[in-house]
């Protein structure tokens, strides 16, 4: 990262420097030895964390955790509005039965009733967390060897049935 003054400068942005108006791609083919004649120096960019789960790092570098509790709740409710997002797609089979006794596929039904499952699953994994790492890690967790994500990535899938009206 590039700092001038104390405040970084984006690459491919124009900035000013001592009165001097210079162009977007200016730091990229700046030599650094140009850079340092007014006063740009390099540094390396800051720790990267998660802010869905973290505030940031304290000055001995720990990370700053959010509070559990919130997100508990944050994650419940989006795991269950992700539920319902998948599940609207054929809510109009459902009341097509109950309007007229057209009955919903039973692949379909099964497959409704998987992501409810598969939703409650979720948000009990959710509840059993204990601290906002072990959330973090339930939530984002990725096999290391580039296998299957976890539990939480996972939602049955929906094949279209044929025919359907």
């Amino acid at each position: 990262m590039f700092v001038l003054n104390g405040k970084p400068l984006a690459l491919d942005v124009p900035f000013e420097a001592n009165g001097t108006l210079y162009p977007a791609n200016w730091l990229r083919l700046a030599s650094p030895a140009e850079r340092a004649a007014i006063g740009i120096t390099e540094q390396p960019d800051p720790p990267i964390y998660d802010q869905r789960f973290y505030w940031g790092y304290t000055s001995s570098g720990t990370l700053i955790p959010k509070d559990h509790t919130q997100l508990v709740s944050q994650w419940t409710d989006t795991t269950r509005h992700t539920a319902n997002t998948l599940l609207a797609p054929t809510d109009w089979m459902v009341v097509r039965e109950l309007d007229n006794g057209t009955p919903v596929p039973s692949g379909v039904r099964g497959w409704r009733q998987d992501i409810r499952y598969s939703c409650e699953g979720k948000v009990t994994m959710i509840d059993l967390t204990q601290t906002t790492p072990e959330l973090a890690e339930y939530i984002t967790y990725v096999s290391p060897s580039g296998g299957a994500p976890s539990d939480y990535n996972y939602w049955p899938q929906y094949v279209e049935p044929s025919g359907a009206v």
